[in-house]
């Protein structure tokens, strides 16, 4: 609206100001371009059924061609950090965490590609960007953060690093990722298997990852919670604890000291109060006899031998359980190895996972998760007012146009857009997220606004007495120049963006529309323009428009 205030008062202000007083007189004979752009606009105006089915049969292509353009909803992260995601079994000791660890930081060291890195062993890094997602504490868990110097090197670190992964950590989950730019997702390719027995669940999950890892594009599937612990229970005798006066608080005391540790005191180190902690040592932690000799204080301070009040049995259960909707949840995560997008990959797979739903028994259900579900969650709210600015645009161009036929040939540019769009993402290899539906909407109406400028001097024009076939060639000879020159400012000022990893698909977008839809509203909207109300073109001695304007 701006630009429009500017356009029509602050542009005539500096005409005034700075043009000469008296024009240089030309002898309006028009250039070869002009010349060969009136050729095709005649020949596009005389066989004009030619013209609007080619330009139909274009859009049908591009309506077939947009299941080869991804639809990611947010675009790779354009920051340069990497970040590690390791997990090893869950039954894992911190010390054997701390090992894999550290075989890792020994890869990196002295890689010029990675500038430095920080290591977090038991959880994982706070959360430093908004949408990065904490992972889950726990001692079987390690994450490491990278800073490279480049995108470049990211990429090749990345490259070297999943290499090194799949050679020397057999059975450890290392997913070396991306920072992201929108919701965080983790594996891209995720299903969720729900139901009301832990065991059922867990095995059926085993069963869909197997099925995910007949897609030779999919590579490090993993589940979320999977293989149980080894459990040692203490079974209190209630009658001989008693009569010896112990309670189980007594008992739970004891071994949290021996097993988690208590805090007999702090140290001062400046501002710091650091905790001194006693717990037992790694040899009494990890034996049953040791358990069993581990002694209670009673109520008259004689220590007594757990194994004296309680019996103890191995066991194994699940350390883990997902809880969805109070059902027992078990995500099936798989990475891409290809550039192929989730939404395509999920499109893939769909018939599979039909199938394999119908085999599950009742009350389990399999869906899909995370970056495709996030991907329709987050479209949902822009596609919900897409009707509403439709009906708007409809109503104002109806208010501006006073006539349907006029109407209906300024609406048809609207969808013709597509065209654009697939010819430019297409070749590019650019997908349609997030900023690129942006680009699109917004320039929906630009391409409007050129065919409401179009037929509107067409009218005018009319409305003077010029001959019906005059206007229409007049009229898109005299706008050809400003749209040309509008579309060509316009596409060279999204040039410097295209490179960019988050920009860069809605600039692609948008010059895409930007150079197809000046040919639509050049071309394809005056052959529409005399289908749609019948102008039957003139006689070869008839005057066209030779001159520039």
């Amino acid at each position: 609206m701006v630009s429009w205030v500017v356009a029509v008062l602050f542009a005539p202000l500096l005409g005034v100001t700075m043009l000469p007083a008296k024009w240089k007189h030309t002898d309006g004979e028009p250039g070869r371009l002009r010349r060969a752009f009136l050729t095709v606009l005649g020949a596009a105006m005389r066989f004009r059924w030619v013209t609007i089915a080619a330009t139909v049969l274009l859009f049908g292509v591009s309506v077939w061609a947009m299941r080869f353009v991804e639809n990611p909803f947010f675009p790779a992260s354009d920051r340069p950090e990497l970040i590690m995601d390791v997990t090893l079994p869950q039954n894992t000791t911190f010390a054997e965490t701390t090992l894999q660890i550290d075989r890792l930081e020994a890869a990196l060291q002295g890689d010029e590609d990675a500038l430095f890195h920080t290591t977090y062993i038991g959880r994982g890094a706070p959360r430093f960007l908004l949408s990065f997602d904490p992972a889950t504490p726990g001692p079987n868990l390690g994450q490491i953060v990278i800073q490279t110097p480049s995108l470049e090197a990211r990429d090749r670190l990345k490259i070297r690093l999943e290499a090194l992964v799949a050679s020397d950590f057999a059975g450890i989950d290392v997913f070396v990722k991306y920072l992201e730019i929108g919701p965080p997702v983790g594996r891209p390719v995720q299903y969720r298997l729900a139901g009301p027995d832990i065991d059922i669940v867990r095995d059926r999950a085993r069963d869909l990852a197997a099925l995910l890892g007949q897609d030779k594009r999919l590579t490090g599937i993993v589940l979320d919670w999977s293989e149980p612990s080894r459990v040692v229970r203490v079974d209190i005798v209630q009658d001989k604890a008693r009569q010896l006066g112990i309670t189980a608080s007594d008992i739970s005391s004891a071994l949290n000291v021996v097993y988690a540790g208590s805090t007999l005191t702090q140290l001062r180190d400046d501002t710091y109060l650091i905790d001194i902690v006693t717990r037992g040592d790694s040899a009494v932690r990890g034996s049953i006899e040791a358990l069993q000799t581990l002694q209670i204080e009673g109520p008259t301070g004689v220590g007594i031998p757990l194994g004296a009040i309680a019996t103890f049995s191995p066991d194994i259960e699940q350390p883990v359980v997902h809880i969805r909707n109070r059902l027992p949840t078990v995500t099936v995560k798989a990475a891409i190895s290809t550039a192929d997008q989730p939404d395509t990959l999920a499109t893939d797979l769909a018939p599979a996972i039909a199938g394999f739903s119908a085999s599950l028994p009742d009350g389990y259900t399999a869906e899909v998760g995370r970056s495709v579900e996030s991907s329709g969650e987050s479209q949902a709210p822009i596609l919900a007012v897409v009707p509403l600015m439709l009906v708007t645009m409809l109503a104002l161009t109806m208010i501006q146009m006073q006539g349907f036929r006029l109407t209906f040939v300024v609406i048809c540019a609207a969808p013709l857009a597509l065209i654009g769009v697939v010819a430019a993402l297409l070749p590019s290899g650019a997908p349609l997220g997030f900023v690129a539906i942006l680009g699109v909407l917004a320039l929906l109406g630009i391409l409007i606004r050129n065919s409401i400028i179009l037929v509107h001097e067409i009218e005018h024009l009319g409305e003077t007495g010029m001959e019906a076939w005059l206007a229409v060639t007049t009229a898109t000879n005299s706008r050809a120049r400003p749209i040309l020159l509008t579309a060509a400012a316009a596409s060279l000022a999204l040039i410097p963006i295209s490179r960019q990893v988050f920009w860069g698909p809605m600039a692609f977008a948008m010059m895409g529309i930007i150079i197809v839809g000046t040919a639509i509203t050049l071309v394809f909207m005056p052959a529409l323009y005399v289908a749609v109300f019948r102008v039957k073109p003139p006689s070869p001695l008839s005057a066209e428009p030779t001159g520039a304007v």
